[in-house]
C-alpha cells in the first residue's frame, strides 16, 4: 500500500480537474461538468447551455418510443396518427417545463444553504435527463402489454 490513502486522505478539491472525468469520454464529460459560478446570472447561463443538449437526448429517446408506438398501431390499429403527434407536442412542452425547475431548485439551495452546500447544478442534471428518458421510454411498456392482449384476444 502507498503512504497516500485516499479514503483517509483525499487529494484537496483545487487539485481536481473538474469537469473532466479521468479516462473519461465525450458523454462523461457532458454528465459531470464543472458547476456553475455561484451566481444567480451564471446558474441560469449553465443550465441554458445544456437545454439543446437535453432536447436532443429526450427528443433521440422519444423517437424511440414513437416508433415503437407507431410500429404497433400500424399492426393493430390501436392508435391514431394524431394521437402521436398530440403526446409528442405535450410531452415536448412539459419536458422543458421540468427542465426550467432545474435552475430554480439549483438557485433556491444555493439561497438556502450557500456554501455549507457543495454545487448541485450537475447532479440535478443528471437526474434529470435520467428521468426524463426513463419517462420518454415508459410508455412501450403498457403499448407491449396492449399489444400482447389484443394479439391473443383477451381486450
Amino acid at each position: 500500500m502507498t503512504s497516500h490513502d485516499t479514503l483517509t486522505d483525499p487529494t484537496p478539491a483545487a487539485e481536481l480537474p473538474r469537469g473532466i472525468v479521468p479516462g473519461g469520454t465525450f458523454l462523461a464529460d457532458f454528465l459531470y461538468p464543472e458547476p456553475a459560478e455561484r451566481r444567480v446570472g451564471a446558474i441560469i447561463g449553465w443550465w441554458e447551455k445544456r437545454r439543446l443538449p437535453y432536447n436532443l437526448i429526450v427528443g433521440a429517446t422519444g423517437l424511440v418510443t414513437l416508433t415503437f408506438g407507431a410500429a404497433l398501431t400500424a399492426v393493430v390499429a390501436t392508435l391514431q396518427p394524431v394521437d402521436l403527434v398530440r403526446a409528442v407536442v405535450w410531452w415536448a412542452v412539459w419536458a422543458n417545463v421540468c427542465y426550467s425547475l432545474g435552475p430554480v431548485a439549483e438557485i433556491a439551495l444555493e439561497k438556502l444553504f450557500g456554501r455549507r452546500l457543495l454545487p448541485t447544478g450537475p447532479l440535478l442534471f443528471r437526474a434529470g435527463v435520467t428521468v426524463a428518458v426513463g419517462v420518454t421510454l415508459l410508455p412501450i411498456i403498457p403499448l407491449t402489454i396492449g399489444f400482447i392482449l389484443r394479439f391473443f384476444g383477451v381486450i
